[in-house]
């Protein structure tokens, strides 16, 4: 979630503990018990762990004698809602927006550390694999196809793999080269792409194999800035992740997920036998 979403969300979770104890309710379980819901979730909207929903506030202000809190604490609810950055909304024009919203961050960012199990990232992206996933963005969420201009505004964050002393540390999972986008033309040129990458002092480029043992999940992909900021993308939104005990986490999955990969000369294997999956594969 962005700060405002989270702190806005603490916020109202420490609300609703001071209804509880104000109301002779010693503990999460007690409340809980009295609600017919699981102690965590008790635990969990009173830290800000997780969204309340309307009808979570009209039972808890029911159980603990706080009815009249009930409109302003909904209204509160639905403003958290909104502080969540639908992709929706934010791809209405196309996503040439989106795209020029992020160079910024990349300008000043000095160590990436990025995580996709399943999909080549963005910044290691070729044009023609960059235009079938946001042609697949279009179909998907029925936005104005741009996609000319979105690839142009992705492409342009590359010039940053050679500008400065960025360190990039990029993890993808062995599906990222088997991951069927856009043929198996396209393929081939995006796997040539990443050996290429590989040789550019600045980067480093970790396989995870799919047999690799894990030390932990391996979950969803992710994007670090620095230490300051963590983008999260899921289907329905991109999650703006700033607070640093949240960041520290994320921080530790990726060293986590850094143990299974494997670099160097093994990792081009990986690249190179994916490729020629793909050349038997020519349509």
């Amino acid at each position: 979630m962005s700060k405002q979403a989270q702190e806005a969300r603490e916020t109202l979770g420490a609300r609703l503990r001071g209804f509880r104890k104000d109301a002779g309710f010693g503990s999460g379980r007690t409340l809980a018990r009295a609600l017919g819901w699981q102690e965590s979730k008790v635990s969990r909207l009173e830290n800000g762990k997780q969204n309340a929903s309307e009808s979570d506030i009209r039972a808890w202000c029911d159980a603990t004698d706080q009815q009249e809190h009930i409109p302003d604490l909904i209204a509160t609810v639905r403003h958290i809602d909104e502080l969540w950055l639908e992709w929706r909304r934010q791809l209405q024009t196309g996503a040439e927006t989106r795209q020029k919203k992020s160079l910024p961050v990349y300008a000043k960012t000095r160590a990436f550390r990025i995580w996709n199990p399943n999909m080549v990232w963005g910044t290691f992206q070729t044009a023609e694999y960059a235009a079938e996933v946001f042609q697949q963005a279009v179909s998907f969420y029925e936005f104005p196809n741009d996609t000319e201009a979105a690839v142009a505004k992705r492409l342009e964050r590359q010039r940053y793999l050679y500008e400065g002393n960025r360190i990039y540390n990029v993890l993808l999972g062995e599906q990222a080269l088997y991951a069927n986008i856009g043929g198996s033309d396209v393929m081939r040129s995006q796997l040539d792409r990443l050996t290429s990458l590989m040789f550019l002092p600045r980067v480093s480029l970790g396989i995870v194999p799919s047999t690799a043992l894990t030390a932990i999940w391996l979950g969803h992909s992710f994007s670090m800035f620095d230490d300051r900021l963590v983008l999260v993308e899921t289907f329905s939104a991109e999650l703006s992740v700033t607070q640093p005990r949240e960041i520290e986490l994320y921080a530790r999955a990726f060293s986590l997920i850094r143990q299974s990969a494997v670099y160097g000369e093994t990792a081009r294997g990986l690249i190179h036998t994916a490729r020629k999956y793909f050349d038997r594969h020519r349509t």
